[in-house]
């Protein structure tokens, strides 16, 4: 009794021996051909064959796992063989470009055209250099912003202004300075919009309150919808004129779900929708359908009575023509036909005559 005990407790051990040693298997994966690698895209493509009989009986699934699980084993191992580095306390492998073209979901963004200023910097071949974003200020003494908020050389802070020799004396040269500021930035806000419309290809509208050319109404009315969106809130709280009907093409754009995104709101939106497609119960709005049949018979019956209605009144005007036509061959109290002299031939009488007699 004893030593079935023994060897039962024997078989255990190697029956978790062999159950631990299926679950760690070792990293080594021996293939006939070597898998191509796509670490840019955490690709990897098996060109090996696999029997089509082995995929035929009921071990299918326990062969495409175990291939799946060698295949994710190799990919890992070339991971590993990448140069890593450390962020905080993760361990990161730096991918490398990848070389497998995947297909856009959407169509590529189309190049932004040029505005006037880079169509003629083009042109005469002017460079853009780049310059420092701080340059010092010899009145604050430190590196300070060249555009900007307390900015350098900053020519609003200064209490007093050198009149010119050829200004007027009496001129304020502070409302002087803002009105040309102001004025550049409407110059500047112009440049914009006409850069918008020329990438629109629309037609720049007249500039003040007599337009240069004759504008139709889509271009007034694009004009007014330009100018209503330039405004730091994109026209969100620019109010509309009386009787303004929105400009064409200003709706609501369609929205596309990104292809990675939220894996969680995805798996919600899909099973809503197969417990929509196996609910037995009725998705029909049963008040809003009713509503609507009886809107229908009710519309339908007031088409009837109007018909009805037109017929009647021409019936009747055809019986008051048929009366008039009638009244016309009575004869009067004189045997005159109404409306005509007295015709030969025919006695004036209401009884008939011999003949000879009158």
């Amino acid at each position: 009794m004893a030593t079935t005990a023994a060897c039962n407790v024997d078989e255990l051990l190697a029956q978790a021996e062999r159950d631990e040693a299926e679950k760690l298997r070792s990293i080594t994966v021996d293939r006939e051909l070597e898998l191509d690698f796509d670490l840019g895209n955490l690709l990897a493509c098996d060109k090996n064959r696999v029997e089509a009989r082995d995929l035929a009986g009921e071990s299918k699934a326990d062969i495409l796992r175990s291939l799946a699980r060698d295949n994710t084993q190799l990919l890992i191992n070339k991971l590993w063989k990448l140069p890593t580095e450390r962020i905080q306390e993760a361990v990161v492998a730096k991918l490398p470009d990848p070389t497998t073209a995947l297909p856009r979901e959407k169509p590529p963004p189309k190049p932004r055209p040029p505005t006037k200023w880079e169509q003629f910097a083009k042109l005469k071949g002017i460079q853009k250099k780049k310059k420092t974003n701080l340059v010092w200020d010899e009145t604050a003494k430190e590196w300070r912003r060249r555009w900007g908020y307390n900015r350098a050389k900053d020519d609003t802070k200064e209490w007093v202004i050198e009149v010119p020799e050829t200004a007027d004396p009496n001129e304020d040269q502070f409302a002087k300075r803002v009105a040309a500021k102001k004025e550049r930035v409407a110059k500047n806000e112009l440049n914009r919009l006409r850069n918008i419309a020329r990438a629109q290809k629309v037609k720049v509208p007249g500039v003040g309150l007599t337009p240069v050319a004759q504008q139709s109404k889509d271009e007034l009315s694009r004009a007014a919808s330009v100018a209503r969106v330039s405004t730091a809130s994109v026209g969100k709280f620019q109010e509309g004129l009386p009787k303004e009907k929105p400009a064409r093409g200003t709706g609501k754009k369609r929205k596309f779900q990104p292809v990675v995104g939220d894996f969680g709101a995805e798996k919600e939106k899909q099973l809503e929708l197969l417990k929509l497609m196996g609910s037995k119960r009725s998705t029909l709005n049963v008040t809003k359908a009713t509503n609507k049949q009886m809107r229908e018979e009710d519309r339908e019956a007031a088409a009837a009575r109007y018909s009805k209605r037109g017929k009647q009144a021409g019936r009747k005007g055809r019986g008051d023509r048929a009366a008039a036509g009638k009244g016309k061959g009575k004869k009067g109290a004189r045997g005159k036909p109404a409306g005509g002299k007295p015709q030969r031939g025919r006695p004036t009488g209401g009884k008939k005559s011999k003949p000879g007699k009158r």
